[in-house]
């Protein structure tokens, strides 16, 4: 855990990021992600020196052998969700850049620890325990264990039954990946979407030197003629005199309106 946070700190700080709120975002959900990766092999070399009789060392070199696919294949999948946010455009991928780079970063680190500096370790530090089956220390350990054996009993039975029906698990699968796609390519990328807002923005141009007077009285036809054709489904909120994109206007010649519009 160590290594790998502090190496993403100074990934972050080769990439000239700073620590803020969305990079200790991103740290908080790696820690739940880096962990894994070493979780893992420390578990399958101890499974391997019970079961097989193996010393650490040798437990280790055939575990690594046995689940280094494993770890790359998820540390691929994990990146390829996180990462394309690297890439997003506008103000969206400005926010979401330095929590994409942060997960990254984390995650590719926690693997090579995982594949280089674990094994190390349990060939280094794990013995041998005894062979004979501990008894649980309370009833609720008990319970807790026949409960957890149950359901990785259910949940090797249904990854079986996944593998015996193989096509059915891509085609599952071929149509998650298609749905995904669709929702991606549909739903909105900014903070606002471009759906309606529930409001109507209106730009009234004068006659450059008109006076604030005769501005003000085209904004009240203007929103007279409004309330009046839309029969209640608008309500006049705002109305700016003296408003314009340009600076060489008279400042009087122009004016803007905001209405929300109930019926939306």
């Amino acid at each position: 855990m160590p290594i790998v946070l502090l190496g993403t700190f100074a990934v972050l700080a080769a990439f000239g990021y700073s620590i803020n709120t969305l990079t200790m975002l991103a740290m908080v959900l790696a820690v739940g992600l880096l962990v894994d990766d070493a979780i893992v092999v420390v578990e399958n070399v101890e499974r391997l020196i019970e079961e097989r009789r193996l010393s650490p060392r040798e437990a280790a070199r055939q575990s690594m052998g046995e689940i280094s696919g494993a770890l790359v294949g998820i540390a691929l999948v994990l990146s390829a969700v996180f990462l394309p946010m690297a890439f997003f455009s506008g103000s969206t991928g400005v926010i979401y850049r330095q929590f994409s780079v942060t997960i990254v970063s984390a995650m590719v680190l926690s693997v090579l620890v995982a594949q280089i500096v674990t094994p190390a370790l349990c060939a280094t530090l794990l013995k041998p325990a005894g062979h004979a089956e501990a008894e649980p220390a309370n009833r609720f350990s008990a319970l807790f264990n026949r409960g957890f054996d149950w359901i990785n009993r259910r949940y090797g039975a249904a990854v079986g039954r996944m593998i015996a029906h193989s096509r059915w698990s891509l085609l599952g699968f071929a149509v998650i990946t298609v749905a995904a796609v669709l929702l991606f390519a549909r739903i909105p990328t900014g903070f606002l979407p471009d759906e309606d807002q529930a409001l109507l923005f209106g730009q009234i141009i004068t006659p450059p030197g008109a006076t604030a007077e005769e501005t003000a009285r085209v904004n009240r036809e203007v929103t007279d003629y409004l309330l009046r054709s839309d029969n209640g489904g608008v309500a006049p909120e705002s109305s700016l005199r003296g408003y314009c994109y340009v600076l060489s206007w008279a400042a009087a010649s122009g004016g803007m309106m905001i209405w929300p519009n109930r019926s939306a």
